[in-house]
């Protein structure tokens, strides 16, 4: 089976309200890449809404989808943080954090109630979220000497390479993002040419 080099995300910050017997759910979807920016919405969110009553999240993590975190935040075990979760893997969507601000009206829910406004609650912020696809790069530094620039110049033009740092000296340097799935073809090539030398820096 060929590696699946792609993943969906969403593009932007999004946010939704869903409301239930007097309770107010507050729906927050952010893209993240990893749990630094967990940390830095939730204390945002903690900040904006210090009266609310619960701050319930779930997120993945991961070209593997397989890193993800829930958290009830105080409500019945399972009634939050898990629905919420359920959501964003039946969209197949990953490095994203959904938190849901619950503001108590008053009427106690039940589990069953919970569980259905926080995933209404996740289903109706992602509604409003526009979903992409987006590769997964291995991120390479190549250095070489000055006379060698057209030939490499012409390998990251053919494969439309990303370079995200580049220093022009007697000995040159440029950090690319390479497409997981093309990478044998790029380095490849990129081999072939004289003085230069590479080193994998990380996936993205």
């Amino acid at each position: 089976m060929l590696f699946d080099d792609t993943y969906n995300t969403i593009k932007q910050n999004t946010e939704a309200l869903f409301k239930d017997r007097g309770s107010k759910f507050l729906a927050f979807a952010y893209p993240i890449s990893n749990e630094q920016d967990v940390k830095k919405y939730l204390d945002t969110l903690r900040g904006l809404h210090p009266k609310a009553n619960h701050h319930c999240y779930a997120y993945r993590l991961g070209i593997d989808r397989n890193q993800f975190r829930v958290n009830d935040d105080g409500e019945p075990s399972g009634s939050a943080g898990r629905p919420i979760l359920n959501v964003l893997l039946s969209k197949d969507i990953t490095n994203i954090l959904v938190v849901v601000v619950r503001y108590f009206g008053g009427t106690l829910l039940g589990v069953p109630g919970l569980i259905n406004a926080y995933k209404s609650a996740t289903v109706e912020v992602l509604a409003e979220a526009e979903f992409v696809q987006k590769t997964v790069n291995d991120i390479y530094e190549v250095s070489f000497d000055f006379e060698a620039m057209n030939d490499v110049m012409k390998v990251v033009k053919e494969f439309g390479l990303k370079i995200s740092n580049q220093t022009y000296d007697n000995r040159c340097a440029l950090t690319i993002e390479i497409r997981k799935s093309m990478l044998n073809q790029v380095m490849g090539k990129m081999e072939k040419i004289d003085s230069l030398t590479n080193r994998y820096l990380h996936t993205v």
